[in-house]
């Protein structure tokens, strides 16, 4: 049974925009939010540098999930957006994807479908794993959120280069005792 789920573009567009728009370094400019809905599978040819803000904001909303300490936090947190998100779920089939589920009409301005399907994919991600594979990057210094739609599900880190920056510092410090 083919679904669209936890691991499709809505929860690494999630990750993406609130790194973007909260992360230390982070560049939340209308070109790089263009960009990151064109890597994620949006609409992004119909994005309006006015919206900018309004996405900015949605990443600022979308951050203390990735924070919530217990999963009640996260559930609250993405049941009030639900209610407050304008969505209306259906089904579509269309090419590449053929039949999956749209969380807000075509019809819809393209923030609302974004913010509709980040957060029902997030929301589908807790469902099947709890807050296990979401978080803050574990690296030192470091304040980028991750969603880990892996098989295994034990990242801890938000890239390959924060948790090889870990490793060999923790390698180093083990060499000097």
């Amino acid at each position: 049974m083919r679904t669209t789920g936890y691991g499709s573009h809505g929860v690494s567009a999630a990750v993406a925009l609130v790194n973007a728009a909260t992360g230390e370094g982070g560049d939340a400019s209308a070109e790089a939010l263009r960009r990151l809905l064109r890597e994620n599978g949006f609409f992004w040819h119909e994005f309006e540098d006015a919206e900018a803000e309004d996405f900015r904001r949605w990443g600022r909303v979308l951050r203390p999930f990735f924070e919530a300490p217990r999963l009640q936090d996260a559930t609250a947190l993405l049941n009030r957006l639900m209610l407050e998100i304008p969505m209306h779920p259906h089904l579509s089939d269309h090419e590449p994807h053929g039949l999956h589920m749209h969380y807000a009409p075509p019809s819809s301005r393209l923030l609302d479908r974004f913010r509709a399907t980040t957060l029902m994919n997030l929301a589908e991600l807790v469902v099947e794993y709890g807050l296990g594979r979401t978080g803050v990057c574990a690296a030192a210094g470091c304040d980028r959120v991750y969603a880990d739609t892996s098989r295994a599900g034990r990242r801890r880190f938000c890239s390959e280069g924060c948790a090889n920056r870990t490793n060999v510092a923790a390698f180093r410090a083990r060499r000097r005792t």
